[in-house]
This record gives C-alpha cells, sequence and structure tokens, in this order.
C-alpha cells in the first residue's frame, strides 16, 4: 500500500513540475482573421472587360412606384434589353435622422439595407436575376462621411476634428448632414473594409461604385481594393468618382468622365468648335493603360436632379442622343442614367422627399435609338478600343476607329441647323456601309448632316 502511494504520489509530482515548465514557455494561440460571413451564392463570372462595360445607374426613389428593390427587379428586363451589363445601384442603405436632409449619401449603417427598399433577400434576388441576365451589380459606396447618429460617431477618434475636438463635415462643402471620416484612424479604416467585404459576400454583388472618391486617401483605396479582389473567386469591377486618373494606381477599373461632359456642354451650349471633344478625350486617355477605362455619361443623377435634363442641357432628344453618341463611340464606357432612354422631361430628384416616378411608356422611338446606339457599340470591336484618327470641323465631330480589319466612321453635327462641310483628303471619294440601315454609302467631296444628325458607317 505504501508503495503504491509513494508511486501515486511520484506520478503528481512529475505532472505539477511540468505543468510549471509549460508556464515558462506559454503557448501563443492566435486567433485567425475574421473570414467575414460566407459567400452567398456562385461568384458571377461574366463581369464584362472594362471595354466592354455599358453602365446603367439605377435612383431607387424614382425607378418604380414601389420605389424599392423589388421595383428595380422588375424591370431587369428592360434594362438588359438596352444592351446593359451593369447595373449601378445609388445608396441603398439605412440613413441617419439627426441633422439629415434626406440623402441616401448620409449613411447610418453600412451593413443594414434602408427599410423602405426592402431586405437582404430582396437584394439577393434582384443580384441573382441580374447575374442571370448576364448583367453585374455595383453598389454605391459612401466612405468618405456618415450620417451623425452612426454608431461609429461614439468613437470620436474615428472622425476628423476641428482645433477645438469637435468632429467636422467634409471640408469645402456645405455638407451639414454628415460627419466627416477619419482616415488616419487605422480601427475605421479596418471596419471600412470589412463593411464593403460584407456586400461582396452576403448580396453576391460585383463591386462598387465609389462616391467622392477624391476625399478619401488614395492608400486607403488600395488597401480596400486589394483586400476585395483576395476574396476567393471573385471578379470584381472598381469606379471611382473622380476625374483624378492616379486613383487607376490605387486599383480602380474605372473614373468619372468630368472633363469630356462638361467639353460637351460647351460644344453644344456656347458654340465651341467640336474638334475640342477629340482635344479632351486625348487629353484623358493620355497615359491610360489597357484595362483602364473613363465612364462616359450625358446625365447622372447629380446632373438630373440639380442641374437639368439631358433633353434641355442638349437642346431636345436630338440633341440628347448626338451626344451620346459621341459619348459612346469616341471612346470610354457609356454610362445611361434611369429614365434617360425614354427623354423623361421632368428633373428626377433622389432625396426621401422624391415624389416623381418615371413613366416607362414615354417616347419607345428614343429608347429604340440608344438600343441601336448601344447595340452597335458592343457588336464593333473598333468602337472598344480601336486606333483613333480626328477629322472634326467646327460644327461636325468626324472621326474613325479602327482595330484590325475593322473599322467605323462617325460623323455627328452638334448644331441645330443643317450643316455641309468639305471633306478631308483621307475622307474624300471613300466607301461605307451605313451601320445601321445596311446599305451602301459612297462619300464624295462634301457631306451634309441635319441640326443634330448622327451617321455611323462600317468599312466595307
Amino acid at each position: 500500500m505504501r508503495s503504491n502511494l509513494s508511486s501515486l504520489f511520484f506520478g503528481l509530482m512529475i505532472l505539477v513540475l511540468a505543468g510549471t515548465g509549460c508556464k515558462k514557455d506559454p503557448a501563443v494561440i492566435i486567433d485567425p482573421p475574421d473570414p467575414g460571413p460566407e459567400q452567398y451564392g456562385t461568384p458571377f463570372d461574366q463581369v464584362p472587360a472594362t471595354a466592354d462595360v455599358v453602365m446603367y445607374e439605377v435612383n431607387p426613389r424614382v425607378f418604380s412606384s414601389t420605389r424599392d428593390l423589388a421595383g428595380i427587379m422588375a424591370r431587369l428586363d428592360s434594362i438588359h434589353a438596352l444592351g446593359v451589363n451593369v447595373v449601378w445601384l445609388m445608396p441603398i442603405y439605412r440613413t441617419g435622422s439627426d441633422r439629415s436632409v434626406g440623402s441616401p449619401y448620409a449613411v447610418r449603417d453600412y451593413g443594414a439595407i434602408h427599410s423602405d427598399y426592402g431586405t437582404l433577400t430582396d437584394l439577393r434576388q434582384l443580384v441573382d436575376k441580374a447575374h442571370s441576365l448576364g448583367m453585374a451589380v455595383m453598389l454605391d459606396w459612401v466612405a468618405n462621411h456618415t450620417a451623425w447618429d452612426h454608431a461609429w460617431i461614439s468613437n470620436p477618434g474615428w472622425y476628423a476634428q476641428d482645433a477645438n475636438g469637435d468632429i467636422i463635415i467634409p471640408p469645402g462643402t456645405n455638407w451639414q448632414d454628415v460627419a466627416e471620416l477619419n482616415y488616419g484612424n487605422s480601427e475605421m479604416r479596418q471596419e471600412m473594409i470589412k463593411a464593403m467585404k460584407y456586400w461582396v459576400l452576403v448580396a453576391n454583388v460585383d463591386g462598387y461604385r465609389c462616391d467622392y472618391a477624391s476625399g478619401v486617401p488614395a492608400d486607403f483605396w488600395a488597401q480596400a481594393i486589394d483586400t476585395l479582389r483576395n476574396i476567393p473567386g471573385r471578379d470584381l469591377l472598381m469606379f471611382a468618382e473622380s476625374d483624378d486618373k492616379t486613383l487607376f494606381d490605387a486599383g480602380f477599373d474605372l473614373i468619372f468622365g468630368w472633363p469630356y461632359y462638361g467639353q460637351l456642354w460647351q460644344v453644344f451650349n456656347n458654340g465651341v468648335s467640336a474638334k475640342q471633344l477629340y482635344f479632351s478625350h486625348h487629353n484623358t486617355y493620355s497615359g491610360i493603360l489597357e484595362g483602364q477605362e473613363v465612364v462616359r455619361w450625358i446625365t447622372n443623377h447629380d446632373q438630373h436632379a440639380w442641374e437639368a435634363t439631358p433633353e434641355a442641357t442638349f437642346n431636345g432628344t436630338d440633341g440628347a442622343l448626338a451626344a451620346f453618341v459621341l459619348a459612346s463611340h469616341m471612346g470610354g464606357a457609356p454610362l445611361i442614367y434611369n429614365g434617360q432612354e425614354v427623354s423623361v422631361t421632368q428633373q428626377l430628384p433622389f432625396f426621401e422627399s422624391a415624389n416623381v416616378t418615371i413613366n416607362w411608356n414615354l417616347h419607345p422611338e428614343v429608347k429604340a435609338a440608344y438600343r441601336q446606339i448601344i447595340d452597335y457599340r458592343q457588336q464593333q470591336p473598333a468602337l472598344r478600343g480601336g486606333a483613333l484618327a480626328d477629322y472634326s470641323t467646327a460644327d461636325l465631330a468626324i472621326f474613325r476607329r479602327q482595330k484590325g480589319t475593322d473599322e467605323v466612321l462617325v460623323l455627328v453635327n452638334v448644331r441645330d441647323q443643317a450643316v455641309t462641310v468639305d471633306l478631308p483628303a483621307g475622307l474624300v471619294n471613300t466607301s461605307w456601309v451605313d451601320a445601321y440601315q445596311g446599305t451602301a454609302v459612297d462619300l464624295g467631296t462634301t457631306v451634309s448632316l441635319e441640326g443634330y444628325g448622327y451617321w455611323v458607317l462600317e468599312g466595307t
């Protein structure tokens, strides 16, 4: 018995000593990085190359009578029929009430859908249907600021402050409804990236249009985009609301074409020479690499709500269509804003007080014209990356695009009256085919176009 007790005592001492030894060199337990939520659905494998992008912007407040995600989903077939392959949804998140003016860009919760729009299930169904039609879905992301009643406001260090320690609105703005974030705070940056990953995983979205991208440090965008692109199996599109080409270096695929829009406005409204359009295009694309594109448009939610409709801006539907031919054919990725394709003449608000609904039965002939313009762009390689040669005069924008054996000549009258001009030597006595009609066209020494007329010709 003694012998057994001694053995037991000796064994216990060995265990105690072994345990004491472990305390001198404790095992370090490292929590694995948070993988985030599980991936919903199958990552979309038809995200278009940037040169092939045709984007459509949706304003949920005016898009349907129900003003929600279900109302958008119900019209996805119509959007697809235009030739669209990327749908951009304006912000759908829960917005703030403190100091609110009703803006969707005053986000209170990056991880919650606004109750007016529906639920996560509704968003998933919308994305699933878009994918089934071959369209990617891009959410609008507001990274520069939050609403004043966002939960993050309890961490003052996450926000920019003045000399008195008071949180400020975005500098240089009058945006009283939002608080400027502090990108010097690493914790806030990580939470922002986590929020961006969330929707890619739980809703299977295909990228982001990033609001006021130039207000956020480029090194944050590089960090965020790198993280998003490392989500397994994902092909994402990242679109910066900025014309700053250095944002391409941060990983963006697309930037905003503000300069070209500004030049279009000057040409159509102030009689500026059509030659300036080529110079604007050339300046923008100088230094841009393959795979990087500029989004071109004749209207978007800001222009439509705060300035004028494209019909007012470009002096009628004919002028708007002529401007769109230039925006979509000279280069870049074309954007259509909801209602543009049916010539909505009423300006479309996007704040919560919006009480306008687009009448989709308006002007089917205009919708057919937009579809024709887009369809030809999408089937013609020369219009998606072809070399550009300009022959413009003061009143006619004339340019040729060529890629391999594919060749297209585009002529657009930027004036509201008929114009006749002498053709340059390189186009005199050349033969073409009308791209829309399929009929033969033999150019002589001059060309005439009706006011805001356009002619798209294909090489024979």
